[in-house]
């Protein structure tokens, strides 16, 4: 186990039943509540992939929000956010979808990207993956060549990976 993935993973607090009955919900804020490994994460998401590999970073509604900010700050990029059904205030592309435990929408402002802009597409966790091919299809509707898929956490006995495929998905962490 890597530096970072050790560092995340001593962070993780295990919620069990929420947000229902049977799901264990892995919590990452307190990561993020923690300054030096906040940064350790953001750093080591963009070493990963280059700081000239993307010119934009996409954040997966909410969490992914906390680490498309601080991805786009430390890489000099802009930072965009795909959100839940009619959070977004001008003309967007939506997508509904499922999840582990109901049913979604998200979108994305139409005018979200330049024809061909290289984006980097992150969220905290990746689990079935209905969320982020969800927002991956988006982005790319939006005119955004993804460049990357990063996730702080994968639970690896969901089928997240595999739906995502062919996409390269990378995780600091695989439990």
């Amino acid at each position: 186990m890597s530096d970072l993935a050790k560092l995340v993973a001593s962070h993780v607090v295990d919620v069990p039943d929420f947000p229902k009955p049977g799901i264990l919900f892995k919590d990452l804020t307190p990561l993020f509540a923690d300054g030096a490994a906040f940064r350790e994460v953001v750093d080591g998401i963009v070493d990963r992939y280059g700081q000239d590999s993307f010119d934009a970073v996409a954040g997966i509604e909410a969490r992914g929000f906390l680490l498309a900010a601080g991805i786009a700050y430390a890489a000099g990029v802009g930072a965009v956010p795909v959100r839940k059904a009619g959070k977004l205030p001008r003309e967007t592309y939506t997508a509904s979808y499922e999840l582990e435990y109901g049913e979604a929408a998200l979108e994305i402002h139409r005018d979200a990207f330049r024809a061909g802009q290289r984006v980097l597409v992150v969220d905290d966790v990746l689990a079935t993956g209905g969320t982020a091919a969800t927002s991956l299809d988006l982005v790319e509707r939006a005119g955004g060549v993804v460049t990357g898929f990063t996730v702080v956490l994968e639970l690896s006995f969901l089928p997240g990976r595999k739906r995502l495929a062919p996409r390269d998905v990378h995780a600091l962490l695989t439990v």
